[in-house]
């Protein structure tokens, strides 16, 4: 934060940054009509929307039938889309909440937007291992269900199970976090608001007054949530590892899986943050509170967990090799030079060799580059959740069985579709609230403030000893 703090300590003694002009430029995205480029890309999302819509219909209308899948490969892009999209949702948590208790100041600019992504990429997850039961309607039965002849018990052995239950407590915490955050920037929307919407935001804030209780007591309710989503941003990823490591497929069934899964999801979620963060930054004229010192922290995340999970790939096929054991061999053998060695060397390629760019300072500080590589990097990982999922299951251990999987028309339609899903409500989102979090911004105005003066007053202090 270091970047926001530098270019607003001079504000306050030469007429820079108030908090008037912070609030004006924070909220009047919300107040303004919408630019054009906004128009552009919200008819994008919502044409990618509608095509989600029917892809969906067309599925549960025709059966999974409309789907590639075959007695071999059961797993395909579903839920290889399905673990992309929680992966993704991972860094949200992770920069409001760990940043949070450990007080880093440089979350302040981009911890909205990230929490924003968390909420719409785990709606866009969470709809396709339902998807994929055909019949939709059954999703009913994923809970105790009561009946004449009592309680028909889920499996409660079963990771997918377990899924369930992460997934949604995750998505129930995440939620409260980011509107607790939301409630002061709404307040403030409220106070330059009229008619209506003043009493549509009025209700969005609960009636918030901004008295010295109310702010203690979202200080520690934040404290609160933030101490409750912690263990989940390890806990979500490395259930949803179970959904492999548990089995005794060769090739799935190993323990380095958990912590792979966890470094990978937040390796992933950081890289859609900068994607994210990059556009709102340009269009709604944010680089004053978005800088090039986010951006830059962020790559240093990003090139950490990226070397995690390369330390992981290796791992996996050292352990192949070292075991002994032929049908785990086989199964990294049939990844690396199988049918499908495209998706394993662009796997390799977009998640192991490019975040080593930033190394390099200038490349973490390029917006160009970081764009391009956030984009890179998110192929990669859906790569390798494809490689994980398709390759493992194209051969096992009957010949006669082996089979090649091609997407259909409507497998490619239900995955660009979610991400029509994702950016309409991403787009709303910006239109409807402040996407920089206004109250956090001005209490590192004051922070800011108060040791610019405490720095002055030691020079005055100074100088009056010298005389």
């Amino acid at each position: 934060m270091s970047a926001v703090v530098s270019h607003i300590r001079e504000p306050l003694v030469n007429g820079g940054k108030t908090y008037h002009q912070i609030t004006e430029d924070l909220c009047s995205p919300t107040e303004r009509t919408p630019t054009a480029s906004w128009v552009i890309a919200f008819l994008v999302a919502v044409t990618g929307l509608a095509l989600y819509v029917f892809c969906v219909a067309w599925t549960i209308w025709e059966g999974i039938g409309s789907w590639d899948l075959n007695r071999t490969i059961g797993w395909s892009w579903d839920i290889t889309n399905f673990v992309w999209w929680v992966g993704i949702g991972h860094a949200g948590t992770l920069i409001s909440a760990i940043l949070l208790l450990f007080r880093q100041r440089w979350r302040t600019g981009v911890n909205r937007a990230a929490e924003a992504m968390t909420i719409f990429a785990v709606i866009c997850a969470g709809q396709f291992p339902l998807i994929h039961m055909g019949r939709i309607w059954l999703g009913i039965f994923i809970f105790p269900y009561p009946n004449t002849r009592g309680p028909l018990w889920v499996n409660f052995n079963s990771p997918l199970l377990w899924d369930v239950f992460a997934i949604s407590t995750y998505f129930t915490v995440s939620l409260l976090f980011w509107y607790t955050g939301l409630v002061p920037d709404f307040a403030t929307v409220r106070d330059r608001a009229k008619g209506l919407r003043r009493k549509v935001y009025n209700f969005l804030s609960f009636g918030w007054t901004g008295s010295a209780k109310h702010w203690q007591r979202w200080e520690s309710l934040s404290l609160v949530l933030a101490g409750l989503a912690t263990p989940l941003v390890l806990s979500v990823h490395t259930i949803v590892s179970f959904d492999f490591a548990t089995s005794v497929i060769p090739g799935w069934h190993t323990t380095i899986f958990p912590p792979y899964f966890v470094a990978g999801a937040i390796f992933s979620g950081f890289a859609m943050v900068l994607t994210l963060m990059i556009m709102t930054r340009k269009v709604l004229k944010l680089e004053d509170y978005i800088t090039i010192g986010h951006i830059e922290s962020m790559n240093k995340v990003i090139l950490l967990t990226g070397t995690i999970v390369g330390v992981a790939y290796l791992t996996e096929l050292f352990i192949a090799w070292y075991s002994g054991y032929i049908y785990e061999q086989f199964a990294f053998y049939n990844r690396v030079l199988g049918p499908y060695w495209w998706s394993y060397v662009g796997m390799m390629s977009c998640n192991v060799l490019s975040p080593q760019l930033f190394w390099s300072k200038k490349m973490r500080r390029s917006i160009f580059v970081t764009f391009f590589m956030s984009i890179f990097i998110n192929i990669g990982m859906w790569f390798e959740r494809f490689v994980i999922i398709a390759t493992t299951l194209a051969r096992d251990y009957l010949p006669s069985s082996w089979s090649y999987y091609v997407p259909t028309w409507v497998e490619i339609g239900l995955f660009i579709g979610s991400l029509g899903l994702f950016f309409t409500l991403y787009l709303l989102f910006v239109r409807v609230a402040p996407v920089v979090a206004v109250a956090e911004i001005k209490s590192i105005l004051k922070v800011a403030g108060d040791q610019y003066a405490g720095e002055n007053a030691k020079k005055a202090n100074a100088h009056a000893d010298h005389h």
